[in-house]
């Protein structure tokens, strides 16, 4: 099964996440089909690069982990 989960990128002490396709059973670092947005908690701020593929991924069973699926709610992002 295909999830839309953070993927953890820059150095120590500076968290800066993307926002990745990838499958739920792989190591998120690596292996990721597409990269949709990114969350940099520092400034709070969340962005996702096209929410009308992210529609359809998820038509397609594809699920939000549970992390990203709060983002999007305290967001406000129709999706």
């Amino acid at each position: 099964m295909l999830k839309i989960r953070l993927s953890r990128i820059w150095k120590k002490n500076t968290p800066f996440f993307r926002v990745v396709l990838t499958e739920h059973t792989r190591a998120v670092k690596h292996w990721y089909q597409e990269v949709l947005g990114f969350y940099n908690p520092i400034s709070k701020e969340f962005k996702l690069k096209n929410i009308e593929k992210i529609k359809t991924y998820l038509g397609n069973w594809v699920k939000f982990s549970p992390r990203v699926e709060k983002l999007v709610k305290l967001n406000e992002i129709s999706i």
